[in-house]
């Protein structure tokens, strides 16, 4: 079953796998300052607001674009991304289940048998783990977020590996990694 990983044991682990935290108690890491990453964006639909620059790294998705997407994103991670995977906001629990994501999230997250009560008062991104053996499960989570998120951001990350996956409220999925030969990997894994 799903379970939460408390902020601070998260943040601790991220941090000693070379992640940085981008905003206070919240699930927005990235990689550090200097480091060159690599970048692939998976879309539902063409988007005039993503810059000109990304504008090469990105593959339209076919519909049903957000099942597409996260059955693309479990291969991925079956086929390069073995272990857990952990699923948190850009901001914090609190935020999107009174105003963020009202109204659907938390039957989500009782969908995955996680009291939302249990993330409600919390003003920090505690992560939603999921084992290698949840796959399934975690597919609907993120196939429910991209049809879903309207105002807010989530982060999919793989702890043991250098790579994370922005889940974005216009349909999105935004795989970034410095290890150039994994996102190459990935994006043979995009879904058509």
């Amino acid at each position: 079953m799903p379970r939460i990983i408390e902020y601070p044991i998260a943040l601790e682990t991220l941090e000693k796998r070379g992640f940085v935290c981008n905003y206070f108690n919240g699930g927005a890491f990235g990689f550090p300052k200097g480091v060159d990453v690599t970048i692939l964006g998976w879309i539902a639909t063409d988007d005039p607001t993503i810059r000109p620059q990304l504008r090469s790294h990105i593959r339209i998705i076919p519909p049903p674009a957000e099942e597409n997407m996260a059955g693309g994103a479990m291969i991925a991670s079956d086929l390069e991304l073995p272990g857990p995977a952990w699923i948190m906001p850009l901001s914090h629990w609190a935020f999107e289940l009174d105003f963020g994501s009202k109204k659907w999230l938390p039957e989500l997250i009782q969908s995955i048998d996680i009291d939302p009560q249990l993330l409600a008062s919390r003003s920090d991104a505690s992560h939603i783990e999921f084992e290698g053996a949840e796959r399934t499960t975690l597919m609907r989570f993120v196939q429910k977020l991209l049809e879903q998120l309207t105002l807010s951001d989530f982060m999919l990350a793989f702890p043991p590996h250098p790579i994370l996956c922005t889940i974005h409220h216009h349909k999105q999925l935004w795989w970034v990694s410095p290890d150039e030969t994994l996102i190459r990997k990935i994006s043979g894994n995009t879904p058509i």
